[in-house]
This record gives C-alpha cells, sequence and structure tokens, in this order.
C-alpha cells in the first residue's frame, strides 16, 4: 500500500510539473489579486475538476479513450482552439499591479476564473492525455485498496501543487511589477507554442 502511494506521488508529479499552460494560467492567477484568497475560485475549480478526470481516469475512461482514436483527436482538435483562445486572452488581458496601498489591478471576474480553470482541466489536451491515458492506465496495475491509495496520492498532488503554484507567483510577480507585463507575454507565446506542437505531433508527425 506505501508502495502505491509512493507511485502515485511520484508519477503525478512528473506529469504536473512541466510548465505547460494549466500551470502558466494557475501562477499568472495568483498575482493578479490584493489578496491570494480572491484566486481560491480558480485554484479550487482547478484542483476539483483535476480530480474528477483523475477519478473517471481510474475507474475506466482510459480504456474508452485508447479503443476510440477519433475521441482523443476531436479533443486534441477542441483542445487547440481552446489554447489558441486563452493564448489571445492572456495577451491582451494585461493586469496593472502597482505597490503599495493604493493598488489597482486589472483581475478577472469569478465566473471567468472558474470557466477558465475547468476549461484548462477539462479541455486542455495535455492534461486529460496525462490523466486519462496516463494514470488511468498505471492504475490498472494495482488492485482493491492499493488502486485506492494510488489514485488518491495523485489527487493530493493536484491540490498541493495548483495552490503552491499560485502562491509562488504572487510572491515571484508581485515582487517585480514591471515584469508582469512580460510574463503575460511570454505565457501567450508559449501557449500558442504548445497548441502548434500538439497539431505537428497528432498529425505531421511520422
Amino acid at each position: 500500500m506505501l508502495m502505491s502511494f509512493f507511485h502515485g506521488i511520484v508519477l503525478a508529479f512528473a506529469l504536473i510539473l512541466p510548465f505547460g499552460p494549466q500551470n502558466i494560467f494557475l501562477f499568472n492567477i495568483g498575482a493578479m489579486y490584493p489578496r491570494y484568497s480572491h484566486a481560491l475560485p480558480a485554484l479550487i475549480t482547478a484542483a476539483v475538476a483535476d480530480s474528477a478526470l483523475i477519478l473517471l481516469a481510474v475507474l475506466g475512461a482510459s480504456v474508452l479513450l485508447l479503443e476510440f482514436p477519433m475521441i482523443k483527436t476531436t479533443l486534441i482538435i477542441l483542445g487547440v482552439l481552446f489554447l489558441l483562445y486563452v493564448g489571445w486572452s492572456i495577451w491582451v488581458s494585461v493586469p496593472v499591479i502597482e505597490t503599495g496601498k493604493n493598488e489597482r489591478v486589472k483581475t478577472w471576474p469569478v465566473k471567468k476564473q472558474i470557466l477558465l480553470a475547468a476549461s484548462f482541466s477539462l479541455l486542455n489536451p495535455h492534461a486529460l492525455i496525462d490523466t486519462i491515458a496516463v494514470i488511468g492506465v498505471t492504475a490498472f496495475t494495482y488492485q482493491g485498496s492499493d488502486r485506492a491509495v494510488f489514485t488518491l496520492a495523485c489527487i493530493i498532488v493536484s491540490w498541493v501543487w495548483f495552490f503552491s503554484l499560485a502562491y509562488m507567483g504572487r510572491k515571484i510577480l508581485r515582487a517585480k511589477p514591471n515584469f508582469y507585463k512580460i510574463f503575460n507575454r511570454i505565457s501567450a507565446v508559449l501557449i500558442w507554442g504548445s497548441a502548434a506542437l500538439l497539431i505537428y505531433q497528432n498529425f505531421f508527425s511520422a
């Protein structure tokens, strides 16, 4: 049982650590608001959505994805369109942070926070493939309580990482407000690059 828990921790961290679109979004949102608590709707939504995907994967969604390639293709196309939109949204929506008591920040309303956070889990092909194809398939190597412990470990990593990432983004980006605009532009380019890579890997790579 301890081995399955450790395996879940290591695998989940290996999949979640790369700085992809979802991580960029959460790193960014931690610095957008005067208080860390204002970013909680996005953080909780992302963690809950990720947990739901992990549970679905463990319960058998991975088998469905592997058996019907057309589902994967459809998810990739929708995901690419989503990433293109998000990249544009981040590029044109540059928050302005001024340190001090009279702080002004251009922020997203709660509804948009929740919508974007859910989309990064449910429409992001990287997150879907990592969760369903990797975690789901690996979970089937365990049985009973070992599978439950493995699943719990993966879910714990998601929650801890998402909340920590937003906190790190807050500390780093708010310490250097002038860098925030540059970071947003870099983030947009990385997200567009991620979309282009998805297209190449799935439709043009031999």
